[in-house]
């Protein structure tokens, strides 16, 4: 089986040969601006390599997805996965040598770099027995590897750059071939760069760029102009994987795409400006009805017609007559119905438990129910469990969730409450806002520490994903939260 693909043809014509085995040992650099056809080289090579070796994409913009469907690669999506999921998933990769990209799109740049630094230090840390040879292609490496201090914090610069450095320095030993490529070679960390024997270097403009490309090529600087010459597909390729001498390439078709927007002009909307003017017009949005518990106000001038007082009182031994006497009223109905008109009100839950004691008080009076027979720690449980929507009370699953809270503190007893009914119920996680209006609170940081309590304390496990979606397990329970934004 020959391990040379055909990545184009020279000026003449002839097929220019890409040996995937030279490449293993020596690795290779590409370098070309926005629109230069860069990705396409790297689709190119991908495609006609897939049956000889192990491919491993990192993929900040969701461009090689579309491999998955042509030559079976495994799309992992980093924005769904936590730090210690891309770590195992990474030495999954290398024991099953799978072909697979690592999608980035769905995060921001600093995820995007921990993400892939995770990855590629699980791949590079993987035993002695599974470094099979490995094709890792790295799309936008300057983001990975950035020549000076950007927009991203110290730590994950470090972290990230420290991965890609072993992989294009000390990860031949390990079977790993680097593949990188990135838009300006003047943003791309030097002693990445220069661990690539081989080179294909696309159209650029700015003389910092050129002058680094024609050095890596072995052009004098005055050779360096055809470098801004340079065609939208073409590249000059040096390198002992490619050819010993630079040599211009156009690089040949591919069988994928990419999902990005299309190039080429398309023609304008064709309808009236009139009909364009209603399209732009916006509704006004639909509000609820605001809850008031104001009395309706009483007509003066109806009149009452009420029957005369009877003051007179039952002989001796009569049976006093009640048929006409209201039935007493339901207290359990009572009180919930109270509860709920009380969470009705805006910024109920954060006001003071004295101050809505005293409120539910003088409500369940006006429904002729005195003795409600709460105190002020009766009082507020029953109100977290209000706020947390009371589940059925038939239901074991709810009964035991119901035992796990006797733990749980009094003030964070909504929270919990409102987790597990989510959790018991296969809901999303409750995002922050829902838990601090549950808690009483206004502040993100207040929410955080309370899981971090709830977890320390051995209630709740929290899960979050690279991509910001939470999930909360409660492992005594055996059940957990659909992932869902913070």
């Amino acid at each position: 089986m020959t391990s040379s693909i055909i990545i184009g043809t020279d000026a003449t014509g002839a097929p220019v040969p890409m040996d995937m085995e030279e490449l293993l040992a020596t690795r290779l650099l590409v370098q070309g601006n926005s629109g230069s056809g860069k990705s396409h080289l790297l689709r190119r090579m991908l495609e006609e390599s897939a049956r000889l070796v192990q491919q491993v994409v990192i993929d900040p913009e969701g461009d090689f997805v579309s491999l998955a469907d042509a030559f079976g690669h495994i799309v992992i999506d980093g924005a769904a996965h936590n730090e210690r999921e891309i770590e195992r998933l990474a030495s999954k990769v290398r024991t099953r040598r799978a072909s697979i990209v690592l999608a980035l799109d769905g995060l921001e740049l600093e995820a995007q770099m921990r993400c892939a630094a995770l990855f590629l230090n699980g791949l590079f840390d993987a035993p002695r027995e599974h470094w099979y040879p490995a094709l890792v292609v790295v799309d936008e490496a300057q983001m990975f590897a950035p020549a000076a201090a950007g927009e991203v914090t110290d730590d994950v610069r470090r972290l990230s750059l420290a991965a890609m450095t072993n992989l294009m320095c000390r990860g031949r030993k390990r079977g790993l071939a680097g593949v990188i490529a990135t838009q300006r070679l003047a943003k791309l960390a030097k002693n990445v760069a220069a661990e690539a024997s081989n080179f294909l270097m696309g159209r650029t403009f700015l003389d910092i760029d050129m002058a680094r490309a024609a050095d890596l090529l072995g052009m004098e600087r005055r050779q360096a102009e055809q470098i801004r010459d340079l065609e939208r597909g073409r590249f000059l390729a040096l390198g002992p994987a490619i050819c010993r001498r630079p040599v211009s390439v156009k690089i040949g078709a591919v069988q994928t795409g990419t999902r990005t927007a299309s190039h080429g002009l398309l023609p304008l909307p064709s309808a009236p400006a009139g009909e364009l003017d209603d399209l732009l017009t916006l509704e006004p949005e639909a509000r609820e009805p605001a809850f008031s518990f104001a009395p309706e106000p009483i007509d003066a001038s109806a009149r009452l017609d009420l029957p005369e007082a009877d003051t007179g009182s039952p002989a001796e031994g009569e049976t006093p007559d009640t048929s006409d006497m209201p039935p007493a009223p339901d207290k359990d109905a009572v009180i919930g119905a109270v509860l709920a008109d009380m969470l009705a009100e805006p910024d109920c839950t954060y006001r003071p438990i004295p101050v809505l004691f005293q409120d539910f008080g003088v409500r369940c009076r006006m429904q002729r129910v005195l003795l409600h027979g709460l105190d002020m720690a009766g009082f507020r449980r029953r109100f977290a469990l209000a706020v947390a929507g009371d589940g059925d009370s038939g239901d074991p699953q709810w009964r035991a969730a119901l035992r796990l809270a006797e733990r749980v503190p009094d003030d964070l007893l909504a929270p919990f409450l409102l987790i597990a009914r989510s959790a018991l119920a296969g809901l999303p996680c409750p995002g922050d806002e829902e838990l601090a209006r549950a808690y009483g609170t206004r502040s993100p940081g207040r929410i955080r520490r309370l899981l971090e309590y709830l977890e320390k304390n051995g209630l709740i496990v929290v899960h979050t994903s690279f991509g910001g979606q939470r999930s909360v397990a409660l492992p005594e329970l055996g059940v957990s939260t659909a992932p869902a934004a913070a």
